[in-house]
């Protein structure tokens, strides 16, 4: 049940030259040279401070079900993708390295090795597609998710994209709010899956039904109790409260405001509440919101948002443009061949150093983050406790799980240690510098 999609496998996950590459290696015998591929972006997007990784649980769940099955294996051949030795090779597939990388739910900046893949080249090239696909959607979602909750300030978040996006993005999505802040979600499919808390009572079309508003109001609060939420923006928002407060009483949960001026609209609905005796009933705005409508609202009465297009959308980044680079090879398949550095060298900022990196962060004698450090070679002892990789599969097995609070929780405690200017909307560069450190002679 891990994964976000009913299939056999994940193994087609992938582009179609990740196997023809397969197959000129395993002819030319370079195949099975140890290889190491890093995961990272060369840049956040355009105004964002820092970027957010999530998605690695869903990584590792791909890694291990990534297996050719026969009737995959039967499309391939019928399409004349790849050779029969290339098959055969397809057939016993198992990734059998390592994978190391930051843990979900880290933030992350410009040349951060986000995620590290260890092994032959053969078993590392076909992860290719698959690690990008979920890396890059998810952490997109978390980014975002991570500035609405630091908007919010505390005040609860509900995730209702659904309906705006691919209803299997939508699962992951969910997941992926959930990490960088949400509280809830209205997708049951995400709450079946990963255990995030669902909510939801009524749109307009419920109210629409019913012959008066009365009468809908009456029927949803006999259901579900005095603690829902009603929806007090189909007709009149005055007399729909009035008269919200008068079927469910002073014990009414909250009430959801859907259109208008969400600022003003909050201000007097919460003053009519009050002077209706329901001093309790809590304030839920939706409508299209994103961080900077949030931020709006920060001194209005409002006790919860609901954000939908924006958040699944990763509110105008769709993707980090993170990418999955060969850094390092052996010469040889002889055992012990030392690893070499190697590197992409072009045009129009498409350049990438070369080596087996490890990453650190620096922190001020407060705690608080002022630098990634970023090298290859051995790791100065003044930051040997402050490296961010971690183990995640050792040996094609997974030993890198965990549960999504302690990814959420983590999450939290990260963007908390770096300096307060992280938080802010307005466009600028990353809060902290990347800095590279190359190994030292001798």
């Amino acid at each position: 049940m891990r994964l976000p999609v009913e299939v056999p496998s994940t193994a087609l996950f992938t582009d179609h030259y990740e196997l023809t590459m397969l197959q000129a290696a395993l002819a030319a015998g370079t195949a099975d040279r140890p290889c190491v591929f890093e995961v990272f972006t060369r840049k956040l997007p355009e105004g964002r401070r820092y970027g957010v990784l999530a998605g690695v649980g869903r990584v590792l769940d791909a890694v291990e079900h990534f297996r050719f099955e026969p009737a995959q294996l039967d499309h391939l051949r019928a399409h004349d993708v790849v050779d029969e030795a290339t098959l055969d090779y397809l057939a016993g597939y198992r990734f059998s390295g390592t994978i190391s990388g930051y843990p979900e739910g880290e933030v992350y900046f410009p040349g951060s090795p986000v995620l590290r893949v260890e092994g032959t080249f053969a078993e590392c090239v076909l992860l290719e597609t698959v690690i990008l696909s979920i890396l890059n959607h998810d952490s997109a979602i978390a980014a975002a998710a991570s500035r609405m909750s630091s908007a919010a300030a505390g005040r609860p978040l509900i995730e209702m994209g659904a309906r705006r996006t691919h209803e299997l993005a939508a699962v992951a999505a969910s997941r992926a709010a959930y990490i960088g802040g949400f509280t809830t979600t209205s997708d049951l499919a995400a709450g079946f899956r990963y255990d995030i808390p669902t909510t939801g009572t009524s749109a307009h079309a419920f109210t629409l039904l019913h012959d008066n508003e009365r009468d809908a109001f009456e029927a949803q609060v006999a259901a579900l109790g005095r603690g829902t939420t009603l929806l007090v923006d189909t007709y009149d928002v005055q007399e729909a409260v009035r008269t919200a407060v008068e079927v469910a009483g002073p014990e009414l949960g909250a009430v959801r405001i859907d259109s208008g001026d969400l600022l003003l609209v909050a201000h007097r609905v919460r003053d009519q509440l009050d002077r209706l005796g329901a001093r309790d009933t809590r304030i839920v705005v939706t409508s299209d919101l994103d961080e900077y409508a949030i931020a709006s609202l920060a001194a209005a009465p409002v006790d919860a948002y609901g954000v939908g297009t924006q958040l699944v959308t990763g509110s105008g980044h769709p993707t980090c443009s993170m990418v999955y680079k060969l850094v390092a090879r052996a010469r040889s398949t002889e055992p012990g061949a030392p690893l070499e550095p190697v590197a992409k060298k072009s045009l129009g900022g498409k350049t990438s150093l070369g080596g087996r990196k490890w990453a650190a962060r620096r922190r001020d004698a407060e705690g608080v983050a002022e630098a990634e450090v970023v090298g290859t070679g051995p790791v100065p002892p003044e930051l040997a406790d402050a490296q961010l990789l971690v183990e995640l599969v050792r040996d094609g097995e997974v030993v890198g799980r965990e549960p999504m609070d302690v990814a959420r929780e983590r999450h939290a405690a990260a963007r908390a240690a770096l300096p307060l200017s992280a938080t802010q909307l307005s466009k600028g560069e990353p809060v902290i510098p990347t800095e590279y450190v190359a190994p030292q002679p001798g």
